[in-house]
């Protein structure tokens, strides 16, 4: 290999890290910013998750996208309003897996008409492949750190409303 090839090369390579950590960063602000908007359909799901998904939330962990399209679904019921945000995210690749660690911080509007505020702060830990439709999320974990505020009072049927749980 000629050192222009080797040259060219290396920028390929680069250009593809990059390229690659910008769809990653982008995949998991869509993520956060789709929470707050409320709308959990199978198209939703597929947008950010692979078809075998696992996910460690404070409601529970599930196993399968439709489970956890149900969880979130039943979660996010708990809220009227909603902010997630999502900050200092540490992204590794490895061809065409990677992992993302960052910061969480998410504020919530009790739906029980109390108009209650609970805030909670964390750090979540993904594992990320890469698809034929581009990067999902194929594990992931919320580890809450601290809380602020009123909880929502989860339903202790949670698990019955979710199949596969």
């Amino acid at each position: 290999m000629t050192s222009t090839e080797s040259a060219t090369a290396a920028m390929r390579y680069q250009l593809q890290y990059l390229t690659d950590r910008a769809e990653i960063g982008d995949l998991m602000d869509r993520y956060l910013r789709s929470l707050d908007e409320g709308r959990f359909d199978e198209a939703w799901a597929r947008a950010f998750h692979t078809e075998d998904v696992t996910a460690e939330m404070p409601i529970g962990t599930v196993h399968g996208r439709g489970a956890l399209l149900a969880r979130v679904r039943a979660g996010m019921a708990l809220f009227d309003r909603t902010v997630h945000l999502g900050t200092n995210p540490v992204i590794e690749i490895d061809g065409d897996r990677a992992t993302v660690r960052g910061a969480q911080l998410s504020t919530h509007v009790l739906a029980d008409g109390s108009e209650e505020v609970f805030v909670s702060a964390g750090h979540t830990d993904s594992a990320l492949v890469r698809t034929a439709a581009g990067w999902r999320i194929a594990a992931t974990s919320l580890r809450i750190v601290w809380t602020r505020g009123t909880p929502p009072r989860v339903p202790a049927d949670l698990d019955a409303q979710v199949p596969g749980a």
